[in-house]
């Protein structure tokens, strides 16, 4: 026999492309449209209903960038086409970009009911199957002028409606009237499961060849010039193959439709309410099509969004979750960060969507869904337990650069020795159209053949995309069971996990630790007045929490501000999406994130202030809202520096926090000679040269050197930073091959000279950037803080602070959501090589035997840390990635003002590092109350107290969540300063799940490593 393979492939995808795709609709008749053009932000269709409209023609240019344009659709059915399929085919001048990424739309009909949206994959209305001929149609389209800002990560304006322009940026192509030819349509169905089925076999399978030959009898059976007419023979000559069934061992595939709608990202979030509107409308509508379909959907706050603003599409949900056909997922409030929210804001991501879907649709979700965070925190299997959540799923880690994840399906343990079943689909994407080459992939990168048989598939168009398609429904429905495919039954999540942990769950293998994602490594840093605004805002929820919890406890007629609190926490938690809290989105997105978070933490301090007052009259005291007794130096009312003792949680009158008596000798002071300056308290002394740089920090109380012989501490170094692909997103290996130490200074000047605290200030100019910091030491601190100023002016640049320590370090510790995780400073594997980049919250420790030295922050997260070999012997160095400046897809990443401070902490413990960590985040406060003793006490130190309020339900009851902070066990004790009737230890969601213990010396903690517990206490009243 001849090999006519190519021959006929040939003819098959020219037929395909030519005749047989084109002849869906043979039938059209052009609608007449009117338009108005909406001024500014977008409107209710209330408002579009009452607008006036003009004619306008197709070929006409629309819509400037981010704009949006109302046009009506108007005609009839011509009589002619009774008993046929008619639909509305909407093209308002679709491009080369892919869907959610360009123009969309929102069909209303003529009373303002939405009904689906328009996309570039998903073009069509209903409009009656079959036709009675003479119906009319009077439709509105909301048309979203959405211009493409991502175009090989070139700088454009086009990411802020402030500087985009005016000129339009779409030409309306057609809106017609049209018959769907089904059984042409179907016929590109058949050809395309089976073609692309075909390819995917190799050329020995007779399989491939049974394809072929009826594919090839197909296109004898079909007049390319009657395609309608003759395609019910052409799907005759393909039935056979099409029946016969797929092998009893062929991989088993889950799929459920999704759609990962960013809520924000290349849009500003006010667009997300709109994407999440037309793609939930889609959806909706599908489901009456397919009853089949199960749609997955994530995200607390696009049901709240959509509730509020669209409430029509809203009740559709309702009933499809009721029918079965709509799966809410994720447990989350937002697809999140999974490395920089904190621990208690990522506890309030789960406790605020897992409320939301049981009080408004009546769903206890169970799984953690995050196909696209930039890696994951090793505290998540705790936080998903304690929750009730079994399942976790993520996709990302397909993206690694250098390794590959040896898993699929797992058990992911957590840093508490929490398990969680956990699956990383082999389709290795969220977006799956059902193609041949997917479905195919997925079998073969599937890690856990032999041992298991199923995986799951998430399909469906995403980010306004429009989800899942009646052409991905069709396509399901023919590889159910296809001889050569993997089985796909479309089913929830939930159905596969269950089936999968059934199957495997004993055997699956353990992933222990953190999920590091080997790409995307810059997202630490990028955008840094955002993270400082998040970490800021996170820090000042927890004051005020504490604060009017203590004002409800005191003050019976104070009223908690419950809805206050609720809303400004589900702002933050909105702005740690992972591509707002990352730094990954356009410029819009993070210039209104800036102002966010100025309004939240203005409202906060609001709040804060005004619990103060409740706690009753009192004269100037000194606030704590640290879970650690303090004792430091402060700035009074009339503006001078006073050092006080305050205890844990609670406060005391800065006259008595003030009055006790400092040892002679203990106060900080400075000394000049030759040059340089030597700051020093009873703790430390600090050397500083003529370049402000640190030449030696001695540690007097161990007796040793800090720095690494011959180095200077706190240099900055300037790299250059071109990521070969993703700007805001990466921080590429290459970088680090290039770099300039900012050693020249234009001052170095003695600004404080004690007797409680000694300051340096440095100012240095480089490029067109200028920064001022002041290196203080206070009286009694072993911290020497940096307190900077940058006007950050450079292109392209990334900006780190180096200390090089005399440390001997195998491993780094940061901290974490509820602890903390190791690190090797090594690069033995490829695994270690590719964590040149690192995430840490508060505080980064290296430590040897019996001694160890943390860098703190308020508002980092990226950190480098290498081996640094000296003349005596090997050092390790550790770096903060303070700034960076890429252009896409914000042109002007970072350019402008930043204040932060970090520090060196000599000496420190793990326990130390927490510490200092938490009051370098909660500075003191400085206002008139009375005294207070602590609220909440813990009789051991390695129990950190995370937050204090009031319960959720308005019961009045307190919550305190606390956990196990270093790494070991921990037996204490937990008493109040208020009566207590009963105490429970509940869930992560506040609900009771058995007494707490107690004894004489109040409630019986006994914890293991990092184990976090949440306690529910009953004031008496």
């Amino acid at each position: 026999m001849h090999d006519d393979r190519l021959l006929v492939e040939g003819r098959l995808e020219r037929a395909l492309r030519q005749f047989i795709r084109p002849a869906r609709y043979t039938d059209r008749v052009p609608l007449a449209l009117s338009v108005w053009h909406a001024p500014g932000e977008p409107v209710p269709v209330a408002e579009a209903l009452k607008a006036s409209y003009a004619p306008f023609e197709t070929g006409t240019e629309w819509g400037s960038p981010w704009s949006t344009s109302w046009f009506r659709l108007r005609g009839q059915v011509p009589d002619a086409w009774r008993g046929r399929r008619v639909e509305v085919v909407v093209d308002p001048g679709f491009t080369g970009d892919g869907p959610g990424f360009q123009a969309e739309g929102l069909v209303y009909d003529a009373s303002g009911v939405p009904l689906k949206g328009v996309h570039p994959r998903n073009r069509h209305i209903p409009v009656a199957a079959p036709a009675q001929g003479g119906e009319p149609v009077h439709l509105l389209l909301e048309a979203a002028a959405n211009p493409a800002v991502l175009r090989d990560f070139e700088p454009t304006p086009l990411g802020d409606v402030l500087t985009a322009g005016d000129r339009p940026i779409y030409r309306f192509a057609s809106a017609d009237l049209a018959v769907l030819n089904e059984e042409a349509w179907r016929l590109t169905l058949d050809i395309e499961v089976l073609s692309e089925l075909m390819y995917e076999l190799d050329a020995a399978r007779p399989r491939r060849h049974e394809i072929l030959r009826a594919l090839e009898r197909a296109l004898d059976a079909l007049d390319l010039h009657d395609v309608p007419g003759t395609a019910a023979a052409a799907r005759a000559e393909l039935a056979g193959v099409l029946a016969s069934p797929a092998h009893a061992s062929a991989h088993r595939v889950s799929a459920a439709g999704h759609a990962h709608i960013d809520s924000a990202w290349l849009w500003p979030l006010r667009e997300t309410v709109r994407k999440a509107s037309r793609t939930f409308a889609n959806v909706t509508a599908l489901a009456e099509e397919y009853p089949e379909l199960v749609f997955a959907c994530s995200q607390a706050q696009q049901y709240a969004w959509v509730k509020e603003h669209q409430p029509h599409i809203w009740e559709r949900i309702k009933k499809a979750v009721t029918d079965g056909t709509w799966a809410p997922v994720g447990s989350m409030w937002v697809e999140s960060d999974a490395n920089m929210p904190g621990g208690e804001a990522l506890a309030r991501q789960i406790t605020h969507g897992m409320r939301f879907f049981r009080e408004e649709l009546g769903v206890e979700t169970e799984e953690i869904w995050l196909p696209d965070s930039f890696g994951y925190t090793a505290a998540f299997p705790q936080l998903a337990k304690l929750a009730g959540v079994r399942w976790f799923l993520t996709q990302k880690l397909s993206w690694n650069q250098s390794n590959k994840m040896p898993h699929h399906t797992f058990w992911w343990e957590g840093i508490d020795g929490t398990r969680v079943f956990t699956h990383f689909p082999p389709v290795d994407t969220y977006n799956s159209q059902f193609h041949g080459a997917e479905l195919a992939h997925a079998e073969r990168n599937f890690t856990e053949k032999g041992r298991a048989s199923r995986s799951l598939v998430p399909f469906g168009w995403g980010d306004g995309g429009g989800g899942p398609t009646r052409e991905m429904m069709e396509r399901a429905r023919r590889l159910r069971s296809l001889e050569g495919s993997p089985r796909v039954e479309i089913e929830r999540p939930s159905a596969f996990f269950a089936a999968a942990e059934e199957e495997y769950g004993e055997r699956a293998p353990v992933w222990s630790g953190e999920l590091y994602l080997e790409l995307h490594r810059a997202t630490y840093t990028t955008q840094a007045a955002t993270k400082r605004g998040n970490r800021r805002s996170e820090h000042a929820l927890r004051e005020a929490e504490l604060w009017c919890t203590a004002a409800s406890l005191r003050d019976p007629s104070y009223a908690y501000p419950y809805e206050a609190l609720d809303r400004l926490w589900k702002a933050v938690l909105l702005h740690q999406f992972h591509d707002i809290l990352p730094g990954s989105s356009i410029a819009w997105v993070h210039r209104e994130a800036r102002d966010t978070y100025a309004r939240v933490l203005a409202e906060l301090d609001e709040i804060t202030a005004g619990a103060v007052r409740s706690l009753g009259a009192g004269e100037a005291a000194v606030l704590n809202a640290s879970p650690y007794a303090r004792s430091e130096v402060v700035t009074s009312g009339e503006g001078a520096l006073v050092h006080v003792n305050v205890p844990a949680l609670g406060t005391q009158s800065l006259a008595v926090a003030a009055g006790h008596t400092r040892a002679p000798g203990t106060g900080a002071r400075a000394q000049l000679a030759d040059g340089t300056i030597v700051l020093g308290n009873e703790h430390l002394r600090v050397t500083i040269d003529t370049d402000g740089l640190l030449t030696s920090v001695r540690d007097l109380d161990a007796d040793r050197e800090v720095l690494s012989p011959g180095s200077r501490g706190n240099l900055l170094q300037l790299h250059p930073d071109h990521p070969t692909h993703y700007d805001a997103w990466d921080l590429d290996r290459h970088y680090r091959n290039t770099h300039s130490d900012l050693t020249d200074a234009e001052s170095v000047e003695l600004v404080e000279d004690g007797p409680l605290r000694v300051a340096v200030r440095v100012v240095r100019a480089f490029g067109d950037s200028r920064i001022t910091q002041e290196i203080r030491l206070a009286a009694g601190s072993r911290r020497v803080d940096v307190v900077t100023d940058v006007d950050w002016r450079e292109s392209e640049k990334v900006l780190k602070a180096a200390f090089p320590l005399d440390v001997h370090a195998e491993r780094s510790a940061a901290e974490i959501q509820f602890g903390h995780v190791h690190r090797t400073t090594h690069a033995n594997t490829g695994w270690d090589a590719a964590r040149f980049e690192i995430c840490a919250h508060r505080w980064l420790r290296v430590a040897e035997e019996a001694y160890g030295v943390a860098v703190l922050n308020d508002s980092t997260y990226g950190h480098d840390v290498t081996r640094a070999p000296h003349a005596d012997g090997l050092g390790t160095t550790v770096r903060l990635t303070l700034l960076r400046a890429p252009h896409s897809p914000d042109p002007e990443t970072d350019l402008g003002t930043h204040r932060f401070t970090y520090a060196l902490l000599p000496g420190a413990t793990t326990g130390d590092a927490v510490a200092e960590g938490l009051a370098l985040n909660l500075p003191l406060r400085v206002a008139e109350a009375p005294v207070l003793p602590s609220l909440v006490s813990v009789d051991d130190p390695a129990v950190t107290v995370e937050s204090v309020k009031l319960a959720d339900d308005g019961s009045g009851d307190v919550v305190v969540r606390l956990y196990e902070s270093r790494g070991g066990r921990a037996a204490a004790a937990l008493t109040t300063s208020f009566a207590v009737s009963a105490a429970q230890v509940t869930d992560l969601l506040e609900r009771p799940q058995r007494p707490a213990e107690t004894d004489s010396a109040g409630l019986a903690l006994d914890l293991r490593p990092f184990q976090i517990l949440t306690l529910r206490l009953t004031p008496v009243r």
